[in-house]
């Protein structure tokens, strides 16, 4: 791609997020309750994101060869017990990965 093109799709990709992100304000007015399935959806689909990139990013795992996929379960396990305990993300995303650039690099060369 060209510079010209480049530049085009990444205003077009802060365009549309832009978009997605302030549609709601526009929609729902502020005194507007939002409909039931919008709020459950709200509720449920950050969880739903979050499960399929994991399960994504798992699905290279060598399960029946060493290391057994045990840097990525470790890391998972402090990701969970640091949001369970902090409830910060970008502090359990870090010591997520922290950890397992670690046992990858470190541990399980």
């Amino acid at each position: 791609m060209s510079f010209n093109q480049q530049l085009i799709t990444v205003i077009l990709l802060a365009l549309g997020t832009a978009l997605t992100r302030f549609i709601v304000f526009v929609v729902f007015s502020k005194n507007q309750v939002p409909p039931r399935f919008v709020t459950y959806l709200g509720k449920v689909l950050p969880a739903a994101a979050i499960s399929l990139l994991v399960v994504y990013s798992l699905q290279s795992s060598p399960l029946l060869a060493y290391p057994y996929a045990l840097p990525e379960l470790i890391a998972i396990v402090v990701t969970i017990l640091l949001q369970a305990k902090t409830h910060r993300s970008l502090m359990s995303i870090a010591g997520g990965t922290l950890s397992y650039m670690f046992l990858v690099q470190v541990v399980f060369p």
